[in-house]
């Protein structure tokens, strides 16, 4: 295994991994690092934790001539919080060599205050696509277009907040030669024309996609039939004694009413959802940062990429809609050497999710909130073993599709087929039928009301 004191970094990079307490590259920096070197283009597709950002920024912050006063790299990030974060790290390197100019470019700040500093164009600029792109071709204050390099980060995030048209935008003005590197958890369809047309045969990179989580994490179900979700919560924070615990909710409305609920309840606590004001996200983060608050209620904004150092629990409210939110969610703990916990509240109608993720490799356990501890959940084993019951409609169609006469292997699946088939077309008729009869009612009643109208005006 290669060492990070192995590689001919510039002196100041090795101080800085020394301060990180760096010893050897993750999977991704060790495939990353010397392609960066080779000026190629790559798609590195791997999941939160796994180090890229400094996959990318420890090369590039190599690489920057010092002697040459103009924007050689650009890194972007869907968020400010993600930009920003980025931008600490790569503060890290400018301790030891403050001959390196970097900029934050993110939206929430003076923009007229960025202009006037951009007087000195700084070596590297890191934010988000939207304010790049306002500086460098609507002000002409950001001169973007003499930039070697083109990180995107996020690059799924960066689709789904709507900023591939700003990405497009600037791109369209950069050079030919430039070298182009996008960050990524996945790629989604929509992303690929974009790639296709900007970068030049990229070298992709997947890494630990059959791991999804930590093997550092420990999942667990928290069975909430008839029960209600917030006071199943209370009972949750009573017994785990967290470092820092995020809990996270599907809705930024969601975020608000748990975390009023909670205050009311006399528990200190942060919140991370879209609907903060720029100064107000920007002070909530400084006091996470702080550790001032030992829970944290947060939409899926703090599941993607946003370090929150001492995480050591997650509770999901309700599972996330998309499978790899819940592998962002429940990667925020169990970090490098720590171990996590990741508690999900449970009901039969995620069923299926629960069993795409165990497919995944993830093991659940079942556990059950009693008074000052946990206690093993048969509940979903129960239902699992739970013998299944044909419905009436099932029994009548199974009469009809008779046993073949001359059995073969895999018939047993084949009628099975026949009789479901003609179950779901069975349904759609009395589904059918029903419509009909609802608009004939509904007809009548209006014919009803509208002979009444004319009685009256009689």
């Amino acid at each position: 295994m290669k060492l990070f004191e192995q590689y001919m970094f510039k002196p100041f990079i090795k101080e800085t991994i020394n301060d990180l307490k760096f010893k050897e590259p993750t999977k991704i920096q060790k495939e990353v690092i010397p392609l960066v070197y080779k000026h190629r283009d790559i798609i590195g597709i791997s999941q939160t934790g796994t180090g890229k950002t400094h996959a990318f920024l420890i090369p590039i912050m190599d690489m920057i001539d010092t002697d040459q006063p103009c924007v050689q790299a650009v890194i972007t990030a869907p968020t400010r919080e993600l930009a920003s974060q980025i931008y600490e790290a790569a503060q890290l390197f400018v301790k030891h060599n403050k001959d390196i100019r970097v900029s934050l470019i993110i939206g929430g700040s003076d923009k007229q205050k960025t202009i006037n500093k951009l007087n000195i164009q700084p070596h590297i600029v890191i934010g988000t696509p939207g304010r790049i792109k306002d500086l460098s071709l609507d002000e002409q204050a950001l001169r973007i277009t003499t930039a070697d390099i083109f990180v995107i980060d996020e690059a799924d995030m960066t689709l789904e907040f709507g900023y591939l048209e700003d990405l497009d935008a600037v791109l369209g003005k950069m050079k030919e030669s430039l070298q182009m590197m996008v960050f990524s958890a996945t790629i989604p369809q929509m992303l690929r024309p974009f790639l296709n047309k900007y970068m030049n045969s990229p070298k992709l990179i997947e890494i630990d996609n059959s791991l999804t989580t930590s093997q550092n994490i420990s999942h667990y179900l928290i069975p909430t039939k008839h029960r209600d979700r917030y006071e199943v919560l209370k009972s949750v924070m009573n017994i785990i004694d967290p470092y820092i615990c995020i809990i996270f909710c599907n809705k930024r409305t969601e975020v608000q009413d748990i975390a009023h609920k909670l205050r009311k309840d006399g528990y200190k606590v942060g919140e991370i959802h879209g609907n903060l004001e720029p100064r107000e996200r920007k002070q909530m983060m400084r006091r996470i940062k702080n550790m001032d608050y030992q829970y944290i209620v947060a939409t899926d904004i703090a599941a993607r990429g946003i370090d929150i150092d001492g995480v050591s629990h997650i509770i999901n409210m309700e599972f996330p809609k998309e499978l790899d939110f819940y592998i962002h969610r429940s990667g925020r703990c169990g970090r490098g050497k720590y171990t996590g916990e990741c508690y999900s509240m449970y009901d039969t109608n995620n069923q299926s999710l629960v069993e795409a993720l165990e497919k995944k490799g993830i093991h659940f356990e079942m556990k059950e909130p009693k008074g000052n501890t946990f206690v093993e959940s048969k509940e979903r084993q129960r239902r699992k073993n739970r013998p299944k019951h044909q419905t009436e409609l099932e029994s009548k169609i199974s009469g009809i599709v008779k046993k073949p006469t001359k059995v073969k292997p895999g018939y047993k699946k084949k009628r099975q087929r026949e009789i479901d088939k003609l179950v779901r077309k069975e349904k759609r008729q009395i589904i059918q039928q029903d419509i009909k009869r609802q608009r004939k009612e509904r007809y009548k009643q209006a014919q009803r009301e509208k002979r009444l109208k004319e009685e009256e005006n009689l």
